[in-house]
């Protein structure tokens, strides 16, 4: 497989997951109710995808970096407004 296929794959795939956050975003923010959301999962999701951020950074690979930074931002949503709405 060449490199544009690969990066291709990678691209899809990070679309795919990152995009199965906004309807949970969107739900949270509708509905201003969290109390189904863990707390420390999202914490601990929002660090992990950060870090998978700074990896792919450093590894300048440009599906890594769209889908966790994307990701991280949806997640932060959440993980704000689960903070607000206690």
């Amino acid at each position: 497989m060449n490199e544009q296929t690969i990066t291709i794959i990678g691209l899809l795939a990070g679309t795919l997951t990152t995009l199965a956050f906004v309807p949970q975003v969107l739900q949270t923010w509708k509905s201003k109710s969290t109390k189904d959301v863990s707390l420390n999962t999202f914490l601990m999701f929002c660090t992990g995808i950060f870090l998978w951020l700074i990896y792919g950074l450093f590894k300048q690979d440009i599906a890594i970096i769209l889908a966790n930074f994307i990701t991280f931002i949806l997640a932060s949503i959440i993980l704000g407004l689960k903070l607000k709405y206690k």
